[in-house]
């Protein structure tokens, strides 16, 4: 027993001997690697940060106000350039000056925003630099050699238009305003690079071409040229000229509402009436150039496509019909007012026409804005067999929509072909003629358009994409580029009949020029929110995913919410602006005024005698006295 208890103990003591030596080797271990540790301690801290966060507002929101404000305002600096430019150069060719001094105010306006435009756009850079590192430093290693093209650019872009403005006056006879001239084409050129560019940036994060191997030449030409930057130049330069027209519109409508003098309300109601078409003008392919966008989409990523479309973000296109219903009545309405009150006598000959238009205008608004699936208790799903209306559900698929988009524009164009033609007789010998081919191809467009939005309903989703909305579009396209040069011809050999009388528009008038430019904000804003949502989780669409907390889109109201913020805030800015632009002529015009002579007389000449000048002025009080 004695021995077992001493080998009991001897066990013992060795196993807690080789507790004891596995245990100085590991604090042996732990005492070599503890620089190891320690250094991979400090790794860990230095470790670049992903994101950063801004306490009670937010990143994504901070950044989703500034990019939209800089957004607007870019478009609005590269819209005006166009038709200032082209406004200048009818006044050139045509010797009216009246379009000299509109393209002057215009580019007055230009001007007031550029500096604020550039400001938006370095407060973005920085906040994408501190609040998103990691995507920055991604898109930093594929743009690149783009960034460097972006600043050559904006240097030029600057110094053009310095020389534009400011040699304004100098350059306005002779070689000098052909030279002034080319500097505007010149702007325009620059103008048009400088929106390209960056919307490689914002495409790529939607639609991205990556390659592994090449130079930073090749891995940046690649990106850029991805399957949606096109589709976006094409609509954003449209959009712009849009925005830029309506708000010069804006403009011409508060200074018409504010005009003191008769000179005023003729000048700011023609300024209005330019405004407006050029709105319009570009509105009609407007809607063209959105659905070869839409196309492009789905053919890149259908998962994208029905997220916009027949996702949570397909109610959004609900709210687009509205307010691009509103806009087309506002600007059709604006061009009926200038019929009515612009041309004496022409209320009671175009009423029933007008009224037709509204009509049609109204019943499209209404097709065009019934959702597919209706929001719906169970109860009411249950009478009605499901989430479709048994009656109106056939208005919410696309080829009832794309049919009574085509025939808005087609109302909108012969709204405005009426209001050409307003006040003016043919004398033509072929007018009946053409008139009647006119009248042909309206009629047979429009039934055109119809039959292929009913036949769309029983073929194939792809045909009726690829075949049946392209040949709507087409048969639009057709009618303007076919009526519009007979009018042209037609109103060259014209008699005027009644002539047109500025400055005697009522208030309502500009009231509606501010609301077509408030509702172009607003569509501008949504159609952002729905672009950048269809990415839904990615930075990089498949390719870099969000994994910050904001890792998802913003709910419907929200967005909303955050949309009617930044058209609040562009309003202001946009007040601001046209503020600044005033102050200059209010001064001028006060200065006159003060500078001016009292009625009834004759400022003194300098040199002359004070007595003859008191003489002279006795003479004009009292022209009877000899």
């Amino acid at each position: 027993m004695m021995n077992q208890g001493l080998n009991v103990t001897n066990h013992g003591r060795q196993i807690a001997g080789r507790m004891a030596l596995v245990a100085g080797c590991a604090a042996l271990l732990g005492w070599i690697g503890s620089p190891d540790a320690a250094f991979a301690q400090d790794a860990a801290a230095a470790a670049p940060t992903a994101y950063r966060d801004l306490p009670y507002i937010g990143s994504r929101n901070l950044v989703w106000i500034i990019a939209q404000l800089h957004l607007l305002l870019a478009g609005f600096v590269l819209g005006v350039p166009i038709f200032a430019w082209l406004c200048e150069v009818v006044g050139w060719k045509s010797g009216d000056k009246r379009y000299d001094k509109l393209a002057k105010e215009f580019t007055k306006l230009l001007t007031s925003s550029y500096a604020t435009t550039a400001l938006f756009g370095g407060i973005l850079l920085f906040l994408l630099i501190g609040f998103y590192p990691k995507l920055m430093a991604y898109l930093t290693d594929i743009f690149f050699p783009s960034f460097l093209v972006y600043c050559a650019l904006f240097l030029v872009e600057t110094a053009t238009l310095y020389l534009y403005w400011y040699g304004w006056d100098a350059m306005s006879e002779g070689n000098g305003k052909k030279f002034h001239i080319f500097l505007g084409f010149l702007l325009n050129v620059f103008a048009f690079f400088i929106m390209i560019v960056p919307n490689s940036w914002a495409t790529f994060q939607a639609s991205p071409v990556v390659i592994a191997e090449g130079t930073d030449f090749e891995r940046a030409w690649a990106a850029t040229w991805n399957p949606t930057w096109w589709p976006v130049n094409i609509h954003r330069i449209i959009a712009n000229v849009v925005l830029g027209g309506y708000i010069c519109g804006a403009y011409a409508g508060i200074r018409y509402l504010s005009a003191k003098s008769t000179e005023e309300r003729y000048h700011y109601d023609w300024m209005g009436y330019v405004g407006n078409f050029i709105g319009v003008f570009g509105l009609l392919p407007l809607p063209f150039a959105g659905y070869w966008l839409m196309r492009e989409i789905y053919q890149y990523n259908q998962q994208m496509g029905i997220t916009l479309m027949g996702g949570f973000l397909s109610w959004l296109f609900i709210l687009q019909a509205m307010l691009i219903g509103v806009l087309f009545l506002g600007s059709n309405y604006y061009f009926w007012m200038g019929i009515t009150h612009r041309i004496p006598g022409s209320e009671g000959q175009y009423r029933k026409p007008i009224m037709a238009m509204l009509i049609i205008l109204l019943l499209c608004l209404a097709v065009w804005m019934t959702p597919h699936s209706l929001v719906a208790s169970l109860e009411e799903a249950q009478k009605m067999g499901g989430t479709h209306h048994p009656l109106l559900g056939v208005f919410g698929v696309m080829s009832a929509k794309m049919t009574v988009s085509n025939l808005m524009v087609l109302v909108t164009f012969m709204s405005f072909i009426m209001y050409w033609r307003a006040g003016k007789e043919d004398t033509a010998g072929w007018a009946k003629v053409a008139k009647s081919v006119m009248g042909a191809v309206l009629v047979l467009a429009g039934l055109a358009v119809i039959v292929l939005g009913v036949w769309g309903y029983f073929v194939p989703a792809i045909i009726r994409i690829n075949y049946f909305s392209t040949s709507q579009v087409a048969i639009v396209i057709f009618v303007m580029l076919t009526i519009t040069p007979l009018t042209a011809l037609l109103l060259k050999s014209a008699k005027t009949t009644t002539e047109m009388v500025w400055g005697k528009m009522p208030p309502r008038a500009g009231y509606s020029l501010v609301l077509n430019a408030v509702m172009v904000i607003l569509l501008m804003t949504l159609m952002g929110y729905a672009r950048s949502s269809s990415r839904v989780h990615w930075h990089v669409y498949g390719v870099m995913r969000d994994s910050s907390q904001y890792a998802f889109s913003p709910a419907l109201g929200y967005a909303a919410a955050l949309m009617a913020l930044n058209t609040f805030l562009f309003c202001l800015l946009v007040a601001f602006i046209f503020w600044v632009a005033t102050m200059g002529d209010k001064a001028k015009a006060a200065a006159g005024a003060k500078g001016s002579p009292e009625p009834g007389r004759i400022p003194a000449m300098a040199g002359g005698a004070q007595a003859l000048d008191g003489a002279v002025a006795d003479r004009s009080e009292h022209p009877g006295q000899v």
